[in-house]
């Protein structure tokens, strides 16, 4: 029986050494890495010199794509070197810290739209106290809990898999996920899988629970409400949605990879399944959000204008 400290390295075998097409995919995969940091860092930018978007919606952007710059700076150079490389390993340390950029990058991203949704409620259904509800106070309260509880719950999920005795080293995928370690145990996941079900649970049905509330209320006020009332709802609820709707296929996808047997799917669709949660949310959202929203769009025009 092997323990999780003779086991050094593991073996990644969803990668395609097609020559042919590694060079290729490379380029585009360093092209798309290239423009999630741009786009990320200008909407930053844009915000934070922006005095007119120092308000609660675009300071919960700037936090989302904070989490967006982390998750791509930590998997992208990671995935390019390894396309490029012939044999695909990557050491015990290099696996964990992937698995727990990994998950708490997904957390954090799941509890922003969380959160962006409780805002646009109070927004669109309370508008005369929005202000009174989104103090500065308020909005740091909920930054601070759309990062805090993530990282704390992967921590203990990180720190339970580095614990297994694992009997084998091969996973295949194209990096690192909790779940193939559990599956590689020959010691008891008891503990594992009761945590894993459970907090996953929990925050799904909690986060999911508060963003159908919110989204129930807001269409009952755009349905009773007037033209300009649903206009205004639709502006800033349609980014939100269409990200939402994207960061769950992107966990589909994840779920479908993991839970099922993926050998007689072709290599490069593989690794796209595993790679769409990771490069379209990043890269979705700054563009959404960039051409969506009015105030961002006239604040990139008058950064652009020449008087």
């Amino acid at each position: 029986m092997m323990n999780a400290t003779e086991i050094n390295y593991f073996k990644l075998t969803a990668y395609s050494d097609n020559s042919m097409f590694k060079y290729l995919f490379f380029l585009v995969l360093m092209s798309l890495y290239v423009l999630i940091v741009s786009a990320n860092v200008f909407l930053i930018v844009i915000i934070c010199m922006n005095r007119s978007l120092h308000e609660p919606m675009y300071l919960f952007l700037v936090s989302l794509f904070v989490n967006q710059l982390y998750g791509s700076a930590l998997l992208f150079p990671f995935l390019l070197v390894q396309i490029l490389s012939d044999i695909h390993t990557v050491s015990a340390a290099v696996c964990f810290l992937q698995i727990f950029c990994l998950y708490s990058y997904a957390g954090v991203e799941f509890f922003n739209l969380a959160v962006m949704s409780y805002d646009r409620y109070l927004a669109i259904c309370y508008p005369l106290q929005y202000n009174t509800h989104m103090s500065c106070k308020r909005v740091a309260f909920l930054i601070a809990a759309s990062w805090f509880p993530p990282f704390l719950i992967i921590v203990i999920t990180t720190s339970l898999s580095f614990s297994l005795q694992l009997c084998g080293n091969i996973i295949n995928k194209v990096y690192c996920d909790n779940y193939s370690i559990v599956k590689l145990a020959c010691s008891d996941t008891t503990v594992n899988n009761i945590y894993g079900l459970f907090m996953t649970l929990l925050t799904i049905i909690s986060l999911l629970t508060l963003i159908l509330y919110t989204y129930m209320k807001i269409l009952r006020v755009c349905f009773s409400g007037s033209k300009q009332t649903r206009q205004k709802a639709l502006s800033t609820c349609t980014p939100h949605l269409a990200s939402l709707l994207n960061f769950f296929f992107g966990c589909m996808f994840e779920v479908v990879q993991s839970r099922f047997n993926m050998n007689s799917v072709p290599s490069m669709l593989r690794i796209f399944l595993s790679l769409y949660f990771l490069t379209c949310q990043p890269f979705f959202n700054p563009v959404l959000y960039g051409l969506k929203l009015s105030k961002i769009r006239h604040a990139c025009k008058s950064l652009f204008s020449v008087k």
